[in-house]
């Protein structure tokens, strides 16, 4: 692996975008607001649906739906009796118990149609007040479920680098209230590590940059001799470009620390120009090893740190060359646009790799069946800023084993 000094990382950048806009129909999310409000309603409903339910059985009851009229002709003259609704009785040629037997059927017929109205108007008012029912339980849920949308704002602010943020929840000393406080305490926490972090990375980029910063004087003042000679010159040159390379890693690297794992400084990056200087750098080392680099860059802009992204594929090809078979070996390196997204694919011949052994070599200081440290390869640290430098850049890296032995390394990153 590509030997770069260690630095500590702060979390993963989170997957879910935290200022991602609302969905435009809410209504349609399953959110607990709107299970709670289909749960207070349907609650309501059912009450409602048995409420009325009794209240029509008792009036059926009181009534004496199907009994005889509480009066009966037995005898008399000259009775008559008109009805629109019942135009039975309306004749005068009916004997005495057949009239008796028309009243009762008409009065049984009232007592019905007064049940059938009495249900029909309770079913609308039912509806009615249902409606009422779910509108004012969406407005208790969102009013019950107001602290749980404090502390997802305040989450959504912390997931954005704002340790600072506290939810600092007033009210009732209830379960809510005890969750704020507890993700406030939380928070507390986080923010002391991180402090203690950015303390740490101060302090080592002090003793990073000084190593450096001593070299290049001395190369400076070497250089600046008229009587040196010629290879001496060059080498101190080559020297002097290093250690500038080095120390604008360094300040890469205490860069990324420093802002909690995200790019702050942006800048148009084209991938094929870092992987063609990435290919430049390696290329004598890949001679000396018989392994051939060959593969197309096409244009892929990148908004990002241009030190950090060639970084990227300097380790990549360094592995790629250093793993790799002893003799006909190559490596092929190539940069493309697909789907939006910037694409980096390193591949390589080399020994067989695991399909379960892959995800380990993200690690650091892990190597494939190997010693953890000792090896004259690296100090196994080059997939793991790999891995941060993507992940900082809103994108990821992928190893997949090849048919035949060596990896398939696929970088992508948004445009």
């Amino acid at each position: 692996m590509a030997a770069t000094p260690a630095l500590p990382t702060a979390p993963p950048k989170p997957t879910w975008d935290p200022k991602k806009p609302e969905p435009p129909f809410p209504w349609l999310r399953p959110t607990i607001r709107i299970r709670l409000t289909l749960l207070y309603g349907g609650m309501f409903l059912i009450a409602g649906i048995l409420l009325l339910s009794i209240i029509y059985l008792l009036a059926a009851q009181a009534i004496n739906t199907g009994n005889q009229p509480p009066f009966k002709i037995v005898s008399g003259t000259l009775i008559k009796v008109t009805s629109d609704d019942c135009p039975a009785i309306n004749s005068s040629s009916l004997p005495l118990s057949d009239f008796n037997d028309v009243i009762a059927q008409c009065v049984d017929q009232q007592r019905q149609v007064a049940l059938d109205h009495l249900l029909s108007r309770s079913l609308l008012a039912l509806l009615g007040l249902a409606v009422i029912a779910f509108a004012f339980g969406y407005a208790m849920a969102g009013r019950v479920l107001s602290p749980l949308g404090r502390i997802t704002r305040t989450a959504r602010a912390v997931a954005g680098s704002d340790l600072s943020r506290r939810i600092e929840l007033d009210g009732p000393d209830d379960e809510l209230k005890e969750l704020a406080d507890t993700f406030d305490e939380m928070l507390e926490r986080l923010q002391r590590a991180f402090t203690a972090q950015q303390r740490f990375v101060g302090n080592a980029s002090h003793e990073l940059r000084t190593p450096l910063a001593i070299n290049r004087t001395l190369l400076e003042v070497h250089l600046s001799d008229p009587n040196a000679p010629v290879e001496l010159q060059q080498l101190g040159k080559t020297l002097l470009a290093t250690n500038e390379r080095s120390e604008q890693l360094v300040e890469g690297l205490l860069l990324l620390a420093r802002s909690d794992n995200q790019i702050v400084e942006r800048k148009p990056v084209d991938i094929a120009e870092v992987a063609e200087q990435a290919i430049d750098q390696v290329h004598a080392e890949a001679a000396a090893k018989g392994v051939v680099i060959r593969g197309e860059q096409k244009p892929a802009v990148v908004q990002g740190n241009g030190v950090l992204l060639e970084r990227i594929a300097l380790n990549l090809v360094q592995n790629a060359v250093r793993y790799n078979v002893p003799q006909d070996g190559w490596v092929e390196v190539t940069t493309d646009v697909q789907h939006g997204q910037a694409v980096l694919v390193v591949s390589n011949t080399g020994p067989v790799v695991p399909a379960y052994e892959v995800d380990n070599i993200f690690e650091p200081f892990r190597r494939l069946r190997t010693e953890r440290t000792g090896s004259d390869k690296g100090v196994g640290l080059g997939l793991s800023i790999v891995r941060s430098v993507a992940r900082a850049h809103g994108g990821h890296i992928a190893a997949q084993p090849r048919e035949g032995g060596g990896l398939v390394m696929r970088v992508t990153l948004p445009i």
